[in-house]
């Protein structure tokens, strides 16, 4: 009955947020850390390896129409490579209380600042400014190490990040999920020498993973209105750091 709940909340986590290009880490992590799964060697490395099947499978519809920007995407991807391993090194000499907030902290300031622009026009996608693809490497590289670190592949800073430099709310989630392929995976490997997973455990999650994400990103590629996307992400990502932060607070 656990792993049947377990998959359940992976597939409708994994659909909403393949509509946002971001894998869906954001809530695998403390999902798994609500049912009591142990939090390093099973939570971070599952959530990562979730994460980029989650994205590596939006690329698929998103790709085929042209929302993903592969050139100017690139370097941000490369220095998501870069950083999520470290992050992923970093993670056991980490205490899991300070994981915890740091992660509840980060899910906080996502979900502000993407209902802060949830007002705003839709821009048209050009050429960017060199120094803001910079900015985008150099907070990618930042989004990589972080989300190696707590098992989230860097998509919360990644697709604010986007929108912010000027691309469109559909390319935006097109282009995080090609960013966040590359840190997720490779944040992931770097787990790999403490982690402990259960096949039963593997096979539900990376079933509901792949069947909800494909459903997700084309939904979002043909149907979604930007807007309440960006709504609906940012209600989500308050209601999980204030659940995440409450058991701190309340202690304090």
């Amino acid at each position: 009955m656990m792993l049947f709940w377990t998959g359940t909340l992976i597939f409708v986590v994994s659909f909403v947020f393949a509509m946002l290009g971001l894998g869906g880490g954001m809530l695998y992590v403390p999902i798994f850390h609500w049912l009591g799964f142990g939090l390093k060697n099973v939570v971070i490395p599952l959530g990562l390896l979730l994460n980029g099947l989650n994205t590596l499978v939006a690329l698929v519809p998103y790709g085929r129409k042209g929302l993903v920007d592969w050139k100017g995407g690139l370097p941000m991807a490369l220095g998501a490579l870069v950083g999520a391993p470290l992050g992923a090194m970093t993670a056991p000499y980490v205490p899991g209380r300070v994981l915890l907030i740091l992660f509840a902290l980060l899910v906080l300031v996502a979900g502000a600042r993407t209902l802060a622009v949830v007002r705003q026009a839709e821009p048209a996608l050009d050429v960017l400014p060199p120094h803001r693809m910079l900015w985008g490497t150099l907070v990618s590289t930042l989004a990589g190490f972080l989300g190696g670190l707590l098992g989230i592949g860097g998509g919360f800073l990644i697709s604010p990040l986007l929108l912010w430099i000027g691309y469109p709310t559909k390319e935006a989630a097109a282009t995080t999920a090609y960013i966040v392929t590359f840190s997720s995976f490779s944040g992931f490997l770097g787990h790999m020498g403490h982690m402990t997973l259960s096949g039963p455990l593997l096979a539900v999650t990376v079933g509901a993973v792949l069947v909800a994400s494909w459903a997700g990103s084309s939904f979002m590629a043909n149907k979604a209105k930007p807007a309440w996307v960006k709504t609906l992400y940012g209600i989500l990502l308050l209601g999980v750091a204030a659940k995440l932060l409450w058991p701190f607070l309340a202690t304090a």
